[in-house]
């Protein structure tokens, strides 16, 4: 083959598949280069010593999808040689197809397969001088067997309980008995039952109730020698970021990766993911925090109320030094939160600096485009010593960047609700199974490991981080009462009560304050996580945002829908490449913790119309349709606005969004003018579902989600049609349902607003 005509060759192509015995093979043509050899010194322009072939496709085999027994016996090539990236890929994601107990068991099997063969192989040698037992096919294999099992012992310690090692333990006693595995096994084992004797832990004493009245705020403070330190607003932001990153590295570090999995998130409800749950904690405490600290102190000016706003942003900006991007976006969260969001008097205030400052930091965690702002920034900066990259506008933040001392490097700590996305949009879109056999689907491993990866180059990075613990700020911090979501809204009306009655936006949005439009003008496609939270429920919050704002109030309302996006989850990730939007539907939960470890009452739910959205449920926003089976409770649906050239060109443009169980018409018809970068009022819309031979309209107070025709042979679509009514009465006061539709009104207490 020519080298030109080599190099005109793609390095890798797909050839086609191969099938064996419950086992499927995905076949490339891969292209390798010859190194072409020196010419002999003694004659140089000889070419009988020069090959003339440099290229050759040779055949490379990958394993698509199999039975779980033969994936064991792919962890070693052909050979016996070890499939490191196979055996990573196995290791990492085993547990969403299978569990611990029957992996060791056929662990155990294969090794003693080989046994049996290496048995018979010798009886059939036993006369050959030559031959040499240890030097076996099968031999090697089982040597690659043990370093596998190595590998998840040392790698995997969360899988070894003392029933897998017992079990581990009586298999090498007998056929490994001094070999490494069986002494790491012994010591795994002693580890486990000494943490058993010495389980119970003293809490730390700033969790203690001699600490439960020391939130420094003026109408809480217990003890006047606290030190100044600590009398928030007035601290050292800089020590307030190290520390808030010093809390997230130790819980990003802890993380263990494959319980991010999208199939093993959607069951965290059964405790199998305790270590993603205490990062989404975490950044709850953070968000609350910053609402509680704005809102808690009544007698404020909104001048003096104002500098505790400025505090939180200065600390997001250290964040942003410190590359810790998950309490960076809790702050920007909890000041786009509704409570937060709608104080104009406040907002207006602020210094404008500030408010430019803030929307830097807010483009940051923008979820526009799948969040490519923070994907870009990860890719830049997660193994980079320091902050480097800036907005092509982001005047102010250059300049911190560049005034920034670079004699500590930093490490990393991403928001992880990026990755749960990916995850579990990876997890939908890929069946678990492959075949009339119903193999397991090896390659959507493969794409879940990629994810994983990445999770885990970060925790290494973030090893860079050497934060000392400090007792006062964890006192200051465990000991600040969390508002509830009621009693933020409540004060939040108090400090700043709405209009009575309200035009509609287009003609109140001129009304707002210059100043607050900068900072509130988070455009609806624009705004934080500005689209849906992740899929198998990675949501980051619960909802805190909808039950005392008038309908009526144009500010209320572009609050409540800006809050509807500032605080979604989870970015979203569009699985269709036809897509030019980038940009999905915005989601309206925020997390918070229960005693089950996801949602706690002391955040919790409160009485009325909200109902805390199901944390069990997958949400995610991808352009493919679901049909709804016995656990799915949202469907993926395309959306698009009548127009007057649609019947002419025959044109129409869809985009892609989740309608979830329990959302109203309205609320549905609020999301798809967000999706589709309109703002306006929902009481202007219809929403129809379009069928192959008609439109069918949907009554204004539907569950959406139960009122469309489901059919396997056509796509959920829907269109948006004018409103005749409205067109008609040039107005009015709307249909009940509430931003928040999802119980059926909102709150009687809050019924004569409406």
């Amino acid at each position: 083959m020519s080298q030109n005509a080599a190099d005109s060759l793609p390095t890798w192509r797909v050839w086609g598949e191969e099938k064996d015995t419950d086992i499927i093979y995905t076949v490339y043509l891969k292209k390798v280069c010859y190194h072409r050899p020196t010419p002999s010194a003694a004659n140089p322009d000889s070419e009988d010593d020069i090959s003339y072939l440099e290229w050759e496709m040779v055949r490379v085999r990958f394993v698509k999808a199999a039975t779980l027994e033969r994936l064991v016996e792919a962890l070693a090539t052909d050979d016996g040689e070890l499939e490191s990236t196979f055996i990573n890929v196995f290791l990492n994601t085993y547990r969403t197809f299978s569990t611990s107990k029957e992996v060791l068991g056929l662990f155990i099997k294969r090794f003693n397969t080989l046994t049996e063969k290496q048995r018979i192989e010798d009886i059939k040698h036993k006369d050959d001088v030559d031959y040499d037992p240890s030097a076996t096919v099968h031999e090697q294999h089982k040597k690659t067997l043990v370093s596998v099992w190595k590998m998840w012992l040392n790698g995997f310690p969360e899988d070894w309980n003392e029933e897998n090692l017992r079990y581990l333990i009586t298999f090498t006693s007998k056929h490994l008995p001094n070999s490494d595995l069986h002494s790491r096994a012994l010591n795994q084992l002693e580890m486990i039952l000494r943490q058993q004797v010495y389980s119970k832990k003293s809490l730390p004493p700033w969790l203690g109730d001699q600490f439960a009245d020391l939130y420094l705020a003026p109408e809480f403070q217990r003890r006047a020698c606290f030190l100044e330190t600590y009398r928030f607003p007035r601290i050292d932001v800089r020590h307030f970021a190290e520390q808030l990153t010093r809390m997230d590295c130790d819980l990003f570090k802890k993380v263990i990766s494959h319980q991010c999995l999208g199939a093993t998130w959607s069951r965290r409800s059964q405790g199998c993911c305790e270590t993603v749950v205490a990062t989404v904690t975490q950044f709850n405490e953070v968000l609350y925090r910053v609402i509680t600290s704005i809102l808690i102190e009544r007698a404020l000016e909104p001048q003096e109320r104002a500098v505790y706003i400025a505090v939180w942003i200065d600390i997001a900006q250290e964040l942003r030094l410190l590359k810790n991007f998950s309490s960076l976006k809790a702050i920007v969260t909890g000041l786009n939160s509704s409570a937060i969001y709608r104080l104009s008097k406040i907002w207006s205030v602020l210094p404008k600096e500030k408010l430019e400052i803030f929307q830097e930091l807010a483009r940051i965690c923008s979820e526009d485009n799948n969040a490519s702002v923070q994907r870009e920034l990860l890719i830049r900066e997660g193994t980079a010593k320091f902050a480097e990259t800036v907005g092509e506008n982001d005047r102010h933040m250059q300049k911190i960047i560049q005034k920034q001392s670079t004699h500590t490097s930093h490490g990393t700590i991403p928001y992880l609700g990026t990755f749960l996305t990916d995850l579990t949009m990876i997890h939908q879109a890929n069946p678990d199974t492959v075949g009339e056999d119903n193999l397991i689907n090896f390659e959507k491993k493969r794409k879940e490991f990629e994810v994983l990866a990445k999770i885990k180059l970060l925790q290494g990075a973030a090893n860079t981080y050497n934060l000392e613990e400090d007792p006062l700020f964890n006192r200051w911090f465990y000991s600040m009462p969390v508002l509830t979501e009621e009693d933020a809204h409540t004060l939040s009306y108090q400090l700043e009560p709405p209009p009575p009655t309200a035009p509609r936006k287009s003609n109140t949005s001129s009304n707002m304050s210059s100043a607050n439009s900068s900072i509130l003008g988070h455009r609806k496609t624009d705004s934080i996580a500005s689209n849906s939270s992740s899929g198998a429920g990675s949501q980051f919050y619960c909802e805190i945002s909808s039950h005392n704002s008038s309908r009526h109030n144009s500010l209320d309302r572009e609050a409540h829908n800006n809050h509807m996006s500032a605080t979604s989850s989870v970015s979203n990730l569009s699985l269709d490449s036809s897509n030019s939007g980038g940009g999905l539907n915005k989601s309206k939960m925020i997390h918070s913790q229960s005693s089950n470890g996801l949602l706690r009452s002391s955040h919790g739910s409160t009485s009325g119309s909200h109902t805390p959205t199901h944390v069990g449920s997958p949400l995610i926003n991808a352009q493919v349709v679901n049909s709804p089976g016995a656990n799915a409770d949202f469907y993926i649906v395309k959306i698009t606005l009548e127009s007057e050239t649609m019947p002419q060109d025959g044109i129409v443009v869809y985009k892609s969004m989740m309608v979830k169980n329990n959302e109203r018409t309205p609320q549905v018809i609020r999301n798809a003018l967000m999706k589709l970068g309109i703002e306006d009022d929902a009481d202007n819309y219809t929403l129809a579902q379009r069928l192959p031979d008609k439109d069918v309209d949907l009554p204004r107070n539907a569950n959406v989600f139960y009122a469309v025709v489901v059919n396997k042979n056509f796509e959920l679509r829907f269109i948006l049609k004018p409103n005749p009514e409205r067109m008609t009465n040039g107005g009015g006061s709307g249909v009940g349902g509430g931003i928040h539709g999802s119980s059926g009104g909102s709150r009687s207490s809050r019924s004569s607003n409406s």
